[in-house]
């Protein structure tokens, strides 16, 4: 494997990398590659990744952080958008016989299918550097899918991560927050400032770390789901107005009813509401369809 002084993190090694390929960025892709081995260090060791870990990367880059997690875990699975960096991984991650790469668009592809083909039965934590224009479609993916996911650890924009781990009551405290926390109990590793990149962003960015939950027995997700969207509508509004002027086929007594069965009172606002009482709520909701 590569000695210490190859490490791709390294921005000599990286921009004699991308000089000898002609490697040009392309901003459409969202293609930030990170350039400081602190950093690396700091996600690879926040994932916890063992030999006994199977990795699902996503966005390889030049496989900066592709290399760390080969060194330290079992197998990587990688999943990268554009093809044009194939050339430069077979050159950089030549070494290495642990590790697998998909060049797909991870939002289109048959992941359950292709996970399964690499790792078997076995679970696995995802660890990525994501681009930040589809971080959330690709956690909802992840999430959504009944994967076998033990954690994910990611590096996404310093607001969106700041929303995730967000508090009731506070302004972060928003739909997207309930979703993350309704899968998983996240928690920051560290903050990362624009300067560690290559191209430099616009944006400071944030580690994540999102331990997955077991499965909630008996809740139908798209019921607690519309219910979450319908309360987080009208932020100003008590949760019952906010419920019952979204538009959900039940009428304001039913609404009541299903708040009192809950111990939620009325005049709190959606964004008061914690995971378990919106979790509790639509299991006394009434029927809403699809």
């Amino acid at each position: 494997m590569k000695p210490e002084h190859h490490r791709l993190y390294r921005p000599s090694v990286l921009k004699e990398v991308l000089e000898a390929h002609g490697f040009s960025f392309t901003k459409s892709l969202g293609q930030n590659f990170l350039i400081d081995g602190n950093i690396i260090n700091k996600i690879v060791r926040g994932a916890e990744i063992t030999k006994e870990d199977n990795v699902l990367e996503i966005g390889t880059g030049i496989g900066t952080l592709t290399e760390e997690l080969a060194l330290r875990g079992k197998k990587v699975l990688a999943f990268e958008i554009d093809k044009g960096l194939e050339p430069i991984l077979k050159d950089t991650l030549q070494d290495f016989s642990n590790i697998h790469i998909v060049f797909e668009d991870i939002l289109k592809a048959e992941v359950k299918d292709i996970v399964t083909k690499e790792f078997g039965e076995e679970p696995f934590k995802v660890v990525a550097n994501l681009p930040y224009y589809v971080t959330t479609p690709i956690l909802g993916k992840l999430l959504e899918e009944d994967l076998n996911i033990s954690s994910i650890t990611v590096m996404v924009q310093k607001e969106v991560g700041q929303r995730m781990v967000a508090k009731p009551g506070s302004k972060d405290y928003g739909s997207l927050s309930v979703f993350i926390q309704f899968f998983t109990n996240p928690s920051i590793i560290t903050k990362v400032p624009k300067t560690v990149f290559l191209p430099k962003p616009k944006v400071d960015s944030i580690v994540l770390r999102m331990d997955v939950k077991e499965p909630i027995i008996g809740i139908e997700k798209d019921k607690f789901f519309r219910i979450v969207k319908a309360a987080f509508s009208k932020r100003r509004k008590t949760i019952i107005n906010a419920l019952s002027t979204y538009g959900l086929p039940v009428d304001k007594r039913e609404i009541r009813h299903a708040l009192e069965t809950s111990n939620i009172h009325e005049g709190r606002r959606g964004e008061e509401l914690t995971v378990d009482e919106f979790i509790v709520l639509s299991i006394n909701f009434p029927n809403i369809g699809t």
